[in-house]
């Protein structure tokens, strides 16, 4: 492993970091006030395609600048620390819009890269349903030619945890459209218009008081044959490049806030009220376990990096980041509410002197975490058949017709 910038990667950084100083305010999404932060996203990102740092690896011609996935990497980091959270345009940037960029038309892209780019645009991405959850290709969104010649596409059915779609203007949609065939040989990928008449799409409120996933209902809703991705039950081929990019945004994880846990028990009341929580001997060893885990998955991070900067392809590191960071902020939020005792589940963001919130969403983030992009279960899979070379689970259904399958299989 490298750790070092290369001269050309330190030049860039330092020219990075120079305009972050110049232009950024500290500062993170408001959790109570998403229009607020939306419009501040909006701005920011902005100015970030004004200045060359939207999407440094996207070709020139698409408004990119053409850079290095090191380049978009180092600018990341620096963005980083000046404590920004905007997600509104993580799926849209990371995944729809370079499925759009690989298989749509020149006019669909002049159309949608460029206004997405500048955040004037946010795209959602509708795969899984109430029945297709992990196993994406058992989608029952249906999809049927028009009876009136057009060619046009009809669609009837339900999409479920649709990130951001009650806030998105566009969206990528998988549906089916021939039942008679193997369930990964019958789907089809088309881009779509989340104003479209027929689509009621309904938030889902979260456990944690946010809302931020959607049910979209679709009840026979036209799509034109010309906002086709792909090849007509190909869409399968389609899906993969969108679920490779999903897997790489939201994995490679570096570890979760052991320090902030430590500094949590530091100012805690030991047993009987003897000294700090933080002198347990059973709290320092499970923050010892947390720091070296945190630091394995820091240096994996780098082995990311180096391939990045090499121009190679990463491998599954992104894969075993996200499953080990995700479970691991699960564990310190349950720590600390056990530190806390009643406090930690009864208090709320306001007032909060000791900084508890940051625990509790570290836990609810980490179960979503363990689901979004891949569940761990799935993960574990690919490891397991890619890297260790283990056989593949048995699958019955590999030849049968999708409309032969029973129902949720």
């Amino acid at each position: 492993m490298d750790f070092n910038d290369s001269p050309s990667e330190a030049a860039f950084r330092a020219r990075a970091r120079a305009w972050l100083e110049a232009n950024a305010r500290k500062g993170s999404r408001s959790a109570t006030d998403m229009k607020v932060s939306l419009e501040g996203a909006k701005a920011w990102q902005a100015k970030k395609a004004d200045a060359g740092y939207a999407c440094i690896t996207w070709p020139k011609e698409w408004g990119g600048a053409g850079g290095t996935p090191m380049e978009q990497v180092i600018f990341d980091q620096e963005e980083a620390r000046y404590g920004r959270d905007y997600d509104f345009f993580l799926i849209g940037l990371g995944m729809c819009v370079p499925t759009v960029m690989a298989f749509a038309d020149d006019a669909t892209k002049r159309r949608f890269v460029g206004p997405a780019m500048r955040g004037d645009e946010i795209w959602s991405q509708l795969f899984s349903e109430p029945s297709a959850g992990s196993d994406v290709a058992a989608v029952r969104t249906r999809a049927v030619r028009a009876e009136d010649g057009t060619g046009d596409w009809i669609v009837d059915g339900q999409k479920v945890w649709t990130s951001g779609a009650h806030y998105s203007d566009y969206g990528i949609v998988l549906v089916r459209t021939d039942p008679d065939v193997p369930k990964h040989q019958g789907l089809t990928m088309f881009w779509l218009d989340l104003k479209s008449p027929g689509i009621d799409i309904r938030p889902i409120h979260q456990a944690s008081g946010e809302s931020d996933f959607n049910e979209v209902y679709f009840s026979g809703v036209r799509i034109p044959d010309s906002q086709r991705l792909g090849e007509i039950g190909k869409g399968w081929n389609v899906a993969l490049v969108t679920l490779m990019n999903e897997r790489l945004a939201v994995g490679g994880g570096t570890g979760a806030n052991w320090p902030e846990l430590l500094a949590l028990a530091r100012r805690l009341p030991g047993i009987d009220g003897i000294g700090s929580a933080a002198d347990d001997r059973g709290v320092r060893d499970r923050v010892a376990e947390w720091y070296v885990a945190a630091e394995g998955l820091r240096l994996t991070r780098y082995r990311v990096l180096t391939a990045l900067g090499r121009g190679q392809t990463p491998g599954p590191e992104s894969a075993i980041g996200k499953i080990l960071s995700a479970r691991q902020s699960q564990d310190i939020g349950e720590e600390a509410f056990d530190l806390l005792d009643q406090y930690g589940m009864v208090t709320d963001d306001a007032g909060d002197p000791l900084g508890t919130a940051q625990f509790r969403s570290g836990w609810f983030s980490g179960t979503m975490l363990r689901i979004a992009g891949g569940t761990d279960e799935i993960l574990k899979n690919i490891i397991a058949e890619r890297v260790l070379g283990l056989p593949q689970d048995i699958r019955v259904d590999r030849d049968a017709a999708f409309a032969d399958l029973p129902r949720g299989a």
